[in-house]
């Protein structure tokens, strides 16, 4: 009996549920000095779904992962960060679909995407994500559900959503010493951990949001009130240095909009942020932050060209409403992102992505080869490449560069 005997017993049940999932390997070498494995995970995904009625649907979700990596590199990985990678089961996702005439109901934990661009997250402000390889997975698999109710309205040409999270997830940044943790800090700080928001009323979070199409164009704008999924790093000590990295409460106000042009799809979203702080370097700033207000915005053309190849390119930007002297970030930071993808047929295709920031914080290019083998099959093979100063967006992962291959059975 082979492999793929063994998984075909995860096939749609005669009762009209379904079973579906992938079972993948996945390794990666970081090739800049210390040279080391960065990961050699197997990851198990099933989920389940089906009907209770004719108005009740249901779909189940877990996935399984185990990685060896940290473990055979102990002497680069430190213990947490072994722990924290080692194993890890969670559910992804466990809800009720309900419909109900012209309202549709969501309970449970369950994904919400408000926005989704190329390579980065801008108007995608409900998601957590897990962060451990800051943005290189796959947006599907990185997004971490939230435990939610929703309630969706369809309308003439409009529609409604109203959404209600009591007990939010927020990123799961890893440990200090992982290879890509999201805080650079002088050598010999210490790490307080991390507070993660109590599971009160008092944190929970909600939003609405309202789309529309008009004269062809996709438009939407929401509210979100919520527990920051990103953290903040507080400084809670001074001898030696200290910090915590916490959640701040903050309100998000957003648009996105799309429009097919015929010969590309022009797509732009735009998100103002208040409440959120911002690490200085003054040392009289209370906990070395600094508030302020933000505007985060992007827009960006796909082009299908030829029918075999995809272009799409981006320019995002983000704009600090208040910039003492001392902030980390420039009052204006810019980016920009191009994506080239090439299709061989129905089984090869081969990509480069390369995102780079316009204000000094360095670049990252990602080309890769993706072999679909057959239906069921598909092999990937890449690299991971970043570059710049040591405190910049990407530059601060530029000891992380690494080639990775991955392979997965689909059933």
């Amino acid at each position: 009996m082979g492999l793929d005997d063994l998984l075909d017993v995860a096939k749609p049940a005669e009762s009209g549920s379904a079973v579906q999932g992938f079972a993948e390997f996945s390794a990666a070498r970081a090739y800049e000095s210390p040279s080391h494995w960065s990961k050699l995970r197997a990851r198990l995904n099933l989920q389940g779904s089906g009907r209770l009625s004719e108005q009740v649907k249901w779909k189940l979700s877990g996935r399984f992962d185990a990685d060896a990596a940290p473990d055979i590199e102990s002497d680069v990985y430190p213990a947490a960060v072994r722990r924290d990678r080692r194993s890890e089961a969670m559910i992804r996702e466990a809800y009720l679909d309900i419909s109900a005439g012209d309202w549709d109901y969501r309970l449970g934990r369950q994904h919400v995407v408000w926005g989704e661009m190329v390579g980065l997250f801008f108007a995608d402000v409900v998601s957590a994500r897990d962060t451990r390889e800051f943005f290189l997975p796959e947006f599907d698999q990185m997004r971490i559900p939230q435990w939610a109710a929703r309630a969706e309205y369809f309308g003439a040409g409009w529609h409604g959503e109203l959404l209600w999270i009591p007990f939010p997830s927020v990123d799961n940044i890893g440990k200090p010493g992982g290879d890509f943790y999201p805080f650079v800090a002088p050598e010999g700080t210490r790490f307080a951990g991390e507070d993660r928001p109590d599971q009160r009323l008092g944190n929970m979070n909600w939003g609405a949001r309202l789309s529309a199409l008009i004269d062809g164009w996709d438009v939407s704008g929401f509210f979100y009130r919520s527990t920051d999924v990103a953290p903040t790093f507080y400084r809670v000590g001074t001898a030696p240095l200290t910090y915590e990295a916490r959640h701040d409460r903050i309100n998000q106000i957003g648009a996105t909009f799309s429009k097919d042009l015929g010969f590309a799809v022009l797509k732009g979203e735009a998100v103002h942020t208040s409440g959120r702080k911002f690490n200085t370097s003054d040392a009289a700033a209370p906990f070395g932050l600094v508030s302020s207000d933000t505007l985060d915005y992007v827009i960006g053309l796909d082009v299908p060209l030829a029918s075999v190849w995809r272009v799409n390119t981006q320019y995002y930007a983000r704009t600090h409403f208040d910039h003492p002297d001392g902030m980390v970030w420039d009052k204006h930071e810019q980016g920009a992102t191009l994506l080239v993808n090439r299709e061989f047929g129905d089984k090869f295709e081969a990509e480069v992505l390369w995102a780079a920031s316009l204000s000094g914080g360095g670049y990252m290019l990602r080309p890769k080869v993706v072999w679909q083998m057959d239906a069921n099959w598909r092999g990937m093979a890449g690299l991971d490449v970043f570059g710049g100063p040591a405190n910049g967006m990407f530059g601060r992962f530029d000891r992380s560069d690494r080639a990775y291959v991955e392979v997965r059975r689909m059933f």
